[in-house]
């Protein structure tokens, strides 16, 4: 660990990684000092800070609170809790996210976006949406390119901002041009002290917005943006004039506006019932931000979506085969089991971290045909789903995605869902979704 040095008061950057980086990067372009801190011995990135800053104060592992310290700048991954972060608000030190830094000088509109779950589609769907408008667009914050490193280059004509509850909760102000919450569920509360901060959190996105798009089943969501002048609804019920939502017609189920249908659910590239909610959010979106609806619906038609997230992957005669590798708690998985129609097989286990797998059981009831598990905390999800339908352990993801494809029965769906991490099995979700799409691929027709 380096001592600080005793210059001027200067920036205290908390948490390397990419987020971290793109601070670096950020601060020295503007020309600021800073002084850098992470728990790890060597955290990933430490070469290039160094490169970026040669002279700084790189604090590694524990530490305590500097002096001379102008501000904290502190990555999502760090939790309140953490020591230095306490101390820094009880010397009324100001304690700001990369979001913010990006919020005070972004020169071009910007989408916000958040939710339990969904975020990264919609973000993504209004991205897609956005160039085929014709407009220049760049797209980052919790997913893909970190916000601070959007505003390197041309000025684009509209930023779209994936948001965690980490990244707003360190954020005082967010004068978003669309905000936009998709839905809240029990989630971070490892994080959060409680899931009411979690969700206070998550409605903060609407303090400075222009407009909202809200999901009309949340009545909280309703009471928050009253005050707004403009705000549009999604829901997957029948919608009111100029709200988005369902329609059935002669037994057929179309995305509408109001009464005008816009395109049939079938004929939306994206699988499952809850990215139809997503669809529709996302036109919500793009219509307040000022998007023609042709081009809107035309990547709605195109985009597949996130790797992972409830990804197609194949069908086998009359088996469809969808990899969610992504919901990685129960939450997650419950949507992903409540958005498929029809019977399916879910292949579901991992490392369940304490998560209560009896919550799986209603959604699954007159749904699931089997129940195949891998990991862990394979036994834990059979005595927490406590179903009467077969249930099968398997050895491995190519055991899991046979045995599934043997209990599967016409027009079924074979879901891997698995309402745990990975990392007892995988490096990672994506690496536990590349392998059941490996397997999926080597099923015989």
């Amino acid at each position: 660990m380096n001592a600080t040095r005793d210059t001027a008061a200067r920036d205290f950057v908390v948490g390397l990684g990419a987020t971290g980086l793109s601070i670096a990067r950020y601060l020295q372009r503007n020309d600021i000092d800073a002084t850098f801190f992470d728990t790890r011995e060597v955290p990933p990135g430490i070469d290039e800070l160094r490169e970026l800053f040669p002279d700084a104060s790189v604090l590694l592992g524990d530490a305590e609170l500097p002096s001379k310290i102008s501000r904290i700048i502190a990555s999502p991954g760090v939790a309140e809790s953490h020591p230095i972060l306490v101390n820094a608000r009880k010397a009324k030190l100001e304690v700001i996210s990369d979001i913010e830094l990006f919020a005070r000088d972004a020169r071009a509109p910007f989408v916000a976006v958040t939710g339990s779950n969904g975020k990264s589609t919609v973000t993504t769907l209004l991205y897609h949406m956005c160039a085929a408008a014709g407009l220049e667009v760049r797209a980052g914050g919790n997913l893909g390119e970190p916000a601070l490193d959007l505003l390197v280059g041309d000025v684009p004509d509209v930023y779209v901002l994936e948001l965690s509850s980490f990244q707003l909760q360190r954020t005082a102000n967010l004068p978003a041009e669309v905000a936009v919450l998709l839905n809240i569920s029990r989630d971070h509360l490892d994080w959060h002290k409680d899931e009411e901060e979690y969700r206070a959190t998550k409605y903060r996105i609407f303090r400075e917005a222009k407009a909202a798009v809200i999901n009309r089943a949340d009545p909280r969501a309703i009471e928050v943006v009253s005050k707004l002048e403009r705000v549009t609804t999604f829901g997957l019920d029948e919608p009111e004039e100029g709200q988005y939502g369902i329609r059935v017609v002669d037994g057929e189920k179309f995305l509408a506006r109001g009464e005008t249908l816009l395109l049939a659910a079938r004929e939306l590239a994206l699988f499952g019932t809850h990215n139809q909610a997503n669809a529709l959010a996302a036109l919500a979106a793009g219509e307040l931000a000022g998007l023609e609806m042709s081009p809107m619906l035309q990547v709605l038609t195109e985009f597949p979506g996130l790797p992972h997230r409830m990804q197609f992957v194949r069908r086998i005669g009359s088996v469809s085969y969808v990899n969610d590798s992504k919901a990685t708690n129960v939450a997650a998985a419950i949507a992903s089991i409540e958005s498929v129609d029809g019977m399916l097989v879910l292949i579901a286990g991992g490392l369940g971290k304490g998560a209560d797998f009896s919550e799986l059981a209603a959604p699954l009831e007159n749904k699931l045909r089997a129940l195949v598990l891998i990991g862990a905390d394979a036994q834990e999800i059979a005595d927490g789903v406590d179903t009467i339908m077969p249930v099968y352990f398997a050895r491995d993801m190519q055991d899991a995605v046979e045995q599934a494809a043997a209990f599967a029965e016409a027009d079924d769906t074979v879901l891997l869902a698995p309402a745990c991490a990975s990392l007892d099995q995988f490096d990672n979700y994506g690496a536990r979704g590349d392998a059941f799409a490996n397997a999926v691929g080597g099923l015989k027709q």
